[in-house]
């Protein structure tokens, strides 16, 4: 049993989610499906979802990208991702919010961030996104380092 255990552990190392009644939180080094954010906000009562999803660019400011590397503090950034979703729950009429996002390293196209919320009408749903898009950028402990041909730089110097 105690190999059971250890199997356990090791998967929550590349993991790192919780899911609470009307939210999905997941920071994680595998990639992020579409999908089943989607899957987990789908629900009857619900005539509107809103999915943002964040992609890895091939150009900033000019400059050709060749890969993101996203590192983080992972138990605070779960933590703030759950505050974030939970205010979203608060203060828009939403029944359900997904906010997914990867660690590591991304190449061009790939998927970073994923966010999904539901309600019975649209404005809802697009409000709470971009609420939670914007405060997860400005709040959760996600560092992002841009590489390019000549060198590299990091972003994102807050929270």
């Amino acid at each position: 049993m105690w190999w059971l255990l250890f199997l356990l552990l090791a998967a929550v190392n590349f993991i790192k989610f919780c899911i609470v009644e009307n939210t999905s939180i997941v920071l994680t080094s595998e990639k992020l499906v579409i999908q089943d954010c989607f899957n987990f906000v789908q629900d009857a009562s619900c005539g509107g979802i809103s999915i943002f999803v964040g992609t890895v660019r091939n150009l900033t400011k000019g400059k050709t990208v060749t890969l993101l590397d996203f590192s983080s503090y992972e138990p605070m950034a779960v933590k703030e991702m759950q505050k974030i979703a939970n205010a979203a729950l608060q203060k828009y009429p939403i029944k359900k919010i997904a906010i997914h996002h990867a660690i590591g390293s991304l190449k061009i196209g790939d998927i970073p961030v994923i966010i999904a919320v539901s309600s019975a009408h649209r404005k809802a749903a697009f409000e709470a996104c971009e609420y939670a898009i914007n405060t997860l950028k400005e709040t959760v402990p996600i560092w992002k380092k841009e590489y390019f041909k000549d060198g590299e730089v990091w972003v994102n110097a807050h929270p």
